[in-house]
C-alpha cells in the first residue's frame, strides 16, 4: 500500500515535467526534426502527411522498444543470481500466452505500418487530372535541364562551379550558376523525370519527398508548393565522379513573379523545348544500337 502512494506521488511530478516538455517543443520538433517546417506553412500539401507518418512511426516504435528493454531489463533483476546460488535457475521450455504475444503483436505493428504507408503513398503519388502546369526534368551528369512545357520555354543547367575566387570555404560552389527550377505557389503541378544518361535521384529535403530517375523511363511527382522560398536540391543517387556537384534550387514564388522568370527565358531565347536527342544513352529501347565503324 505504501509502495503504491509513493508511485503515485512519483507519477505526479514526472507527468508534469513531460508536459512541459512537450508544451515547449518547437514546431520542427514536433515535427520529427525534418527539414521543411521552419515556419507554420508546410513547403508543399505533402509534408504534413509524410511527417505525419515518419513521427507517429517512430512513436510506436520507441514504445515498443521501451516495454522490450523493461522486460530484459526486468528479467536481469528478477532472475539475477544470488548469493550462495549455483548452477542454472529452472527452464522453462514453453510459455504459450507469451508466444501468442510476441506473434500477434509483431503481426498487427506490420499490418498497422503497411497499411498507413499505403494509404499516404497513394495520396502522394496521385495523378493530377488536371494539373496547372507541367514541369519535364531531364537529370544528366552532373546537372539538371528543365522544361517548362506548359509555357514553351526550357532552361538549360550546367555543373555547379566551386567558388575559387571570392575567398569561400572551401568547398563552396558559385550559387548564381546553379540550376534553378521555377515554380508557382499553391499550383498543382506535374514533375516529369528523366534521364540523359545514368540513373540519378531527383531530390528536394524541404519537400521531404524524391523520386529515381531512370533511363529509358519516364516517373513522375505530383505536388503544390504552398510556401514561397528557395529549397535546395541534389541528386541522392551516386552518378559518377561529379555526383556531389549535382546541385540545385528549386524557387517557389507567385505567379506574378513566375511569369516574369518565363518571359525572362523567351527573352533570352531558350524557346521550346531540350528533348532525348542529345542524350548519351544510344542504345535504349526505341533506339538502334550502335554499330561498329568497319
Amino acid at each position: 500500500m505504501r509502495h503504491n502512494r509513493r508511485f503515485r506521488w512519483a507519477a505526479v511530478p514526472l507527468a508534469a515535467v513531460v508536459a512541459l516538455v512537450l508544451a515547449g517543443c518547437t514546431q520542427s520538433q514536433l515535427n520529427g526534426f525534418l527539414p521543411g517546417f521552419d515556419g507554420k506553412t508546410p513547403v508543399t500539401n505533402h509534408t504534413d502527411r509524410v511527417s505525419g507518418l515518419w513521427v507517429t512511426s517512430w512513436i510506436v516504435l520507441l514504445l515498443v522498444g521501451l516495454l522490450v528493454w523493461g522486460l530484459i531489463i526486468w528479467c536481469i533483476i528478477v532472475y539475477r543470481r544470488r548469493k550462495g546460488q549455483t548452477g542454472l535457475p529452472a527452464q522453462l521450455r514453453y510459455n504459450m500466452p507469451i508466444e501468442i504475444f510476441y506473434t500477434i503483436v509483431p503481426l498487427v505493428l506490420i499490418i498497422g505500418f503497411f497499411a498507413f504507408t499505403t494509404r499516404d503513398q497513394d495520396a502522394i503519388e496521385k495523378p493530377y487530372a488536371n494539373p496547372d502546369l507541367t514541369v519535364q526534368v531531364y537529370a544528366k551528369q552532373w546537372s539538371w535541364d528543365f522544361n517548362y512545357l506548359s509555357n514553351g520555354v526550357y532552361d538549360p543547367g550546367v555543373q555547379a562551379q566551386p567558388d575559387d575566387k571570392s575567398g569561400a570555404p572551401a568547398g563552396s560552389v558559385v550559387e548564381s550558376d546553379i540550376p534553378t527550377l521555377y515554380l508557382p505557389v499553391d499550383k498543382k503541378i506535374t514533375i516529369k523525370l528523366n534521364s540523359r544518361d545514368v540513373i540519378h535521384s531527383f531530390w528536394v529535403p524541404a519537400f521531404l519527398y524524391k523520386k529515381d530517375v531512370i533511363p529509358g523511363h519516364t516517373n513522375y511527382m505530383y505536388l503544390e508548393p504552398t510556401r514561397e522560398g528557395t529549397y535546395v536540391g541534389k541528386c541522392a543517387e551516386l552518378c559518377g565522379e561529379y555526383h556531389s556537384a549535382m546541385l540545385f534550387n528549386v524557387k517557389v514564388v507567385s505567379e506574378d513573379e513566375y511569369e516574369l522568370h518565363m518571359q525572362d527565358l523567351k527573352d533570352r531565347g531558350y524557346v521550346g523545348k531540350l528533348g532525348s536527342n542529345v542524350d548519351r544513352n544510344n542504345n535504349l529501347p526505341g533506339t538502334k544500337a550502335p554499330k561498329n565503324n568497319e
